[in-house]
């Protein structure tokens, strides 16, 4: 085949291009002192000065077709024959096509087998000055090679990224799938989400039905991570209606029993037929005993897991055993008096208070950091019969010695305080407690079963006037029990527009009202999941006086799991929500919200 002047079948990057150009100019300065603008024809006698522009053998100008000599290209580069298997790869390309396109006559055949045994003559000497390039290359690297060199070094070694070179985006936020177990009771909830809310609301018979019955059977069915078409999904909205179900002693639909505490208005003008008929409230206490002893049992077994109690003076939440981090059944008491805990304790209950002691603990650490010498010299200086005494409130204690007034002589002139005023001085600070989260009592264990008997024979559970008058205390929990009443709440969905920026936005909102309890919360916002695709808030309205429920009741914690629960009629993942120390302390959620399926929240 003829082969067009100037023309070279190979060509590479520039990047070893430049390589080429560095390399043919360290020959050109070689020991025989040739130029580089010689025709290699020329070179071809002298072995140190063999370098030709071109790979592939040179041929004769008899043998070429266009006749001249062969011009060098002058983008090809030597790197080329730096390989001896490229090269030959070339050869074997360039003599098939010569096989292929033209038929050599003998002459040529002659010729032909002279130039392969001058290409072989002329591979060897290449490879040896290949060798002698490479040392010198290595002995020459300059700053010019590596910035070319750079590009086939990053072919071959993996490039390792420093950590500031890492991407933001590359990093995984991490997702927060659950918020802290709330023990407070809500009155009311409020969920906004761009998307549609309005599924919630209006079932049809056949889904309310069949909520009720998984709720009775406590049948819970799965949904998909994401919900296409909530209104059409009956899944959804049988396990919606599922979940505002609870259960309540005494039921009287024209009297709302929830809240009790400072719900006079609720109760004034509405027929109260039983606060003048002394029969009538009795049948309603003995109804009513025999629903809180049916409870305690069904919690003692672990076939319910926590009932709320409220009076019009107090709340009190028993929890079953393994719930809230603790080993045993607790009962927390909010908010109590004085009076209530001196009865209590008259009838052999042991409880504590558990935030008058963390404060008490917390303020003799910080005595203990800042002044313990302080401490060591004032109690050395009291006398024998005084008492060491600290400046906490908690610990102030009289002694009730006046030896200091004989000392100065005046003990007849200044009027001594008698013992009841002494003993009122020392009972200040526990009366100070009555009606504060402060004063939230904790039982724990056996005692719990006194405390149920003490609430069934304690008359000042019940108002004794006013519009309350006669009237039992409200018994909540999440499964049915004796004498109760199956109760659903009430769910209100609106659509409207918000104004973000300068633009108005779809938006829907959806209103439950009701004594929410703490299972209740916890599958409503599961199941608004998938429903509203990982976006949506909430705003959280609670009883006030139950927000204190979310304490830490004892030092004896239990691992989530060692108590089996799962026949109390919960959820499995509400029950692993319960199971867990809340954390939130004195305090209660207000605001759940819901971003790509992570929660945040505040209390």
């Amino acid at each position: 085949m003829s082969q067009q002047a100037g023309y070279s079948p190979s060509f590479k990057r520039p990047a070893e291009i430049m390589r080429m150009r560095r390399k043919r100019a360290r020959s050109d300065a070689g020991p025989s002192g040739q130029s580089s603008t010689d025709s290699p024809g020329q070179s071809g006698s002298s072995p140190a000065c063999v370098r030709p522009f071109s790979p592939g053998p040179l041929f004769n100008t008899q043998n070429r077709s266009g006749g001249g000599i062969k011009r060098r290209n002058p983008f090809a580069n030597i790197e080329n024959t730096f390989s001896p298997k490229k090269k030959l790869h070339i050869y074997n390309e360039e003599e098939h096509a010569v096989d292929s396109y033209k038929k050599p006559t003998e002459k040529e055949g002659d010729e032909e087998t002279s130039t392969r045994k001058e290409s072989l003559s002329f591979t060897t000497m290449l490879t040896e000055a290949e060798k002698r390039e490479d040392i010198s290359s290595k002995n020459n690297f300059s700053e010019d090679d590596s910035l070319f060199e750079e590009q086939e070094e990053d072919i071959k070694t993996p490039l390792l990224k420093s950590p500031q070179a890492i991407a933001p985006a590359s990093i995984a936020v991490p997702v927060c799938t659950e918020y802290p177990a709330d023990w407070s009771l809500k009155t009311r909830l409020l969920f906004t989400s761009p998307l549609t809310l309005s599924w919630a609301e209006q079932p049809k018979a056949q889904e309310e039905a069949l909520g009720l019955s998984q709720h009775c059977r406590a049948q819970f069915s799965s949904l998909p991570h994401s919900v296409q078409d909530p209104k059409s999904c009956s899944e959804l909205r049988c396990a919606f209606q599922q979940s505002l179900v609870y259960w309540q002693h005494p039921s009287l639909p024209w009297l709302s029993m929830f809240p009790r505490i400072n719900a006079e208005r609720s109760f004034t003008g509405k027929s109260t037929p039983w606060a003048q008929d002394a029969t009538l409230q009795q049948s309603l206490m003995r109804e009513w005993s025999v629903s809180l002893s049916s409870l305690y049992s069904l919690l003692k077994s672990r076939l319910c897991p926590y009932f709320y109690l409220c009076s019009y003076q107090f709340t009190v939440l028993f929890r079953a055993a393994g719930l809230g981090g603790s080993a045993s059944i607790t009962a927390l008491i909010s908010p109590t008096t004085r009076g209530f805990r001196e009865a209590m304790k008259a009838e052999g209950i042991e409880f504590s208070l558990p935030l008058v002691e963390e404060r008490k603990k917390s303020r003799e650490q910080q005595e203990e950091e800042k002044e313990p010498k302080e401490k060591e010299e004032m109690c050395s200086d009291l006398t024998e019969d005084a008492d060491c005494q600290t400046h906490d409130d908690d610990d102030d204690d009289e002694d009730g010695s006046f030896s200091w007034l004989k000392e100065m002589g005046v003990q007849d002139k200044i009027k001594k305080p008698d013992g009841i005023t002494i003993q009122l001085r020392k009972e200040g600070h526990a009366v100070s407690l009555d009606h504060k989260p402060e004063s939230v009592v904790c039982v724990e264990g056996s005692h719990t079963f006194t405390l149920i008997n003490f609430l069934i024979n304690c008359k000042s559970i019940v108002a004794a006037a006013g519009s309350q008058a006669g009237l039992p205390p409200t018994l909540l929990a999440p499964v049915a029990f004796r004498g109760a009443t199956m109760c659903t709440l009430k769910g209100r969905s609106v659509n409207g527009k918000t104004q973000v920026g300068s633009t108005y936005q779809n938006i829907s909102s959806l209103e439950i009202t009701g004594p929410i309890l703490p299972s209740s919360l916890h599958t409503i916002t599961t199941l608004l999941r998938p429903a509203q695709k990982g976006n949506f808030s909430a705003a959280l309205y609670s009883h006030t006086p139950t927000a204190v429920m979310n304490i830490q009741t004892n030092e004896q914690q239990v691992t989530g799991g060692s108590v089996d629960l799962s026949g109390c009629g919960l959820h499995p993942s509400s029950i692993q929500q319960l199971q867990q120390p809340s954390g939130l302390g004195k305090t209660a959620l207000t605001h759940i919200s819901m971003k790509n399926y992570s929660y945040t929240w505040k209390n």
